[in-house]
C-alpha cells in the first residue's frame, strides 16, 4: 500500500475506534473522518458524493416518514393490547404473541421504530399484570433482529447490501432468508419461556383487568389510519416486483411517503415539519458519512487487499469463505456496529467476483445472516438493542450488559449454527 492508503486506513481505523467507545457521537465522528478523507486528498468532493449509496439513504428517508405518521394513528398499541388480549393476558402465551408481533414489525418497518412503538405498551401490560418486564425486552430485542432479517427493509445491513446487488430484491431476501428465520425464531423463544417459565406467573384477577381493556380505544385517527393501511399495502406490493418495475427500492419508499404526506397532510405546514424532524437525521448522516469513509478504503485500494487476503485464507474454497464470512460478521456485529462492518464487507465481497470467484450469492446471504442476528449477541450489538436498554433505564429498569450476555450470546450463536446448516444444506 502507498502512503494514500495508509491515510486512509489510518482515518478509517481512529473513527471506528470512536464508534466502538461511543466517546464521541458516531454521526459527529462519521462526518468527520468523511471530511477528513477529502481534505487530505484521498477523494474529490464528487468523488465522494459518488461513494453515497443514495438507494439505501432514500429507502430509510421514506419508510421513516410512512411509519412516524402511521404511529400517530395509535395502530401499534392497538395491536399490542389486541394480542395480549387474544392469549388471555397469560404471562408466557403474552411473551409469545409480543415477541411475534415484533418480529413482524420489524421485517416491515425498522427494528428502531418497532422497539419505539412495542416498548412502551410493554411496560403498560407488563405491570398490570404484576410480572417482570426484563424477559419481555430481552425477547423483543431478540425477536426484532430475527424479523429484520428477514426482509430486505428490515435491517440497514439488508438494505445495504439490496442496495449494492440489484439482483437480491425484496423477493429475493423472503425466498432465501425467511425460512432460516422462522426456524431461529422458534428455537430462541422456546429457549427463553423456558428460561423465564418461573418468573412469569400473574394471578386471575390482574389477567382480568388487562382483559377489560378496549383495543379500540388506542387507535387516535381511524380515517388517518386507513390511509396509512392503504399506502402501506401499496408500498409492500410494489416492493414485491420493484426489479420487474425497473424501480430502484428508495424510489418504492419514497414514492409511498409522498403520496401519504399528499393524502393527510399536504396543506398543514405544521404536520409536515413534525413529521419530518422525526426522521432519524442522526442515522441518515451516519450513513452518508460511512459511504464516503468505505469510498476512501475502496479508491486506495486497501478493500482490494482485504479480499485478497481472505481468499489466501480460504484458498478461494467457497464453503470456507462463506463460513469465514459468516462467523466473522456474527462474532464482530456482536461487539460493534454492524452497520460500518457491512459497509466495509460489500465491496471486499464484489473484489472477490473480479477476483475469479464466480458463485457471491451464499457469501451475501453470509453477510445477511452473520451481521443481522450477530448483532443479538451483547445489549450494543445493534441501534434496537441499544434503544430498548436506553427506554429501560428511562422506566426504572436497568438491563445489565452481562446478565444479557449470558442470556443472548448463547441464543446468538445457536442461531448462527443454525444459518451454517442452512447455508450448507442449500448453497454449498
Amino acid at each position: 500500500m502507498d502512503s494514500t492508503a495508509w491515510i486512509a486506513l489510518a482515518i478509517f481505523m481512529v473513527v471506528y475506534v470512536f464508534i466502538v467507545s461511543e466517546k464521541i457521537h458516531r454521526t459527529v465522528i462519521a462526518l468527520t473522518g468523511a471530511m477528513l478523507m477529502i481534505v487530505c486528498g484521498i477523494l474529490t468532493q464528487e468523488m465522494a458524493i459518488h461513494h453515497i449509496d443514495f438507494n439505501t439513504i432514500g429507502l430509510l428517508a421514506g419508510m421513516m416518514v410512512v411509519v412516524n405518521i402511521t404511529g400517530e394513528t395509535g395502530l401499534f398499541n392497538y395491536l399490542a393490547v389486541w394480542a395480549a388480549k387474544k392469549v388471555k393476558a397469560e404471562p408466557l402465551k403474552l411473551l409469545v404473541a409480543l415477541s411475534f408481533l415484533t418480529a413482524i414489525c420489524s421485517a416491515f418497518l425498522d427494528n428502531v421504530t418497532t422497539v419505539l412503538l412495542t416498548v412502551p405498551l410493554t411496560f403498560s401490560i407488563t405491570r398490570q399484570l404484576n410480572i417482570p418486564v426484563k424477559p419481555f425486552l430481552v425477547a423483543q430485542i431478540l425477536a426484532s433482529n430475527i424479523g429484520g432479517t428477514s426482509t430486505l427493509i428490515g435491517d440497514p445491513p439488508n438494505i445495504m447490501i439490496g442496495s449494492a446487488v440489484p439482483e437480491m430484491d425484496f423477493m429475493a431476501f423472503i425466498t432465501n432468508l425467511s425460512g432460516v428465520c422462522i426456524v431461529t425464531f422458534i428455537v430462541t423463544i422456546a429457549i427463553l419461556l423456558f428460561l423465564y417459565r418461573k418468573q412469569l406467573v400473574t394471578t386471575d384477577e390482574l389477567r382480568a383487568k388487562v382483559m377489560a381493556m378496549d383495543e379500540r380505544q388506542e387507535i387516535k385517527d381511524a380515517t388517518l389510519l386507513k390511509k396509512c393501511l392503504v399506502v402501506l399495502a401499496m408500498i409492500i406490493v410494489t416492493f414485491t416486483m420493484h426489479a420487474q418495475l425497473h424501480l430502484e427500492s428508495a424510489t418504492v419508499a419514497l414514492t409511498g411517503a409522498c403520496i401519504l404526506m399528499l393524502i393527510s397532510m399536504a396543506r398543514y405546514e405544521k404536520k409536515i415539519a413534525n413529521v419530518l424532524s422525526h426522521i432519524e437525521w442522526l442515522a441518515i448522516f451516519f450513513f452518508a458519512g460511512l459511504f464516503i469513509l468505505v469510498g476512501g478504503l475502496v479508491e486506495t485500494g486497501v478493500i482490494k487487499l482485504l479480499a485478497e487476503k481472505v481468499l489466501e485464507i480460504t484458498a478461494g474454497d467457497l464453503t470456507s469463505t462463506t463460513m469465514l464470512i459468516l462467523w466473522l460478521s456474527a462474532i464482530a456485529s456482536a461487539f460493534i456496529d454492524n452497520i460500518p462492518f457491512v459497509a466495509t464487507l460489500i465491496p471486499m465481497i464484489k473484489d472477490m467476483g473480479a477476483m475469479g470467484m464466480t458463485n457471491l450469492e451464499p457469501l451475501w446471504w453470509a453477510l445477511s445472516l452473520g451481521a443481522c442476528l450477530g448483532g443479538n449477541g451483547t445489549l450494543i450489538g445493534a441501534s434496537a438493542n441499544v434503544v430498548v436498554a436506553s427506554m429501560a433505564a428511562i422506566h426504572g429498569e436497568k438491563i445489565s450488559f452481562a446478565k444479557y450476555f449470558m442470556v443472548a450470546f448463547p441464543i446468538m450463536i445457536l442461531s448462527i449454527i443454525i444459518s451454517s446448516i442452512y447455508l450448507y444444506l442449500f448453497y454449498l
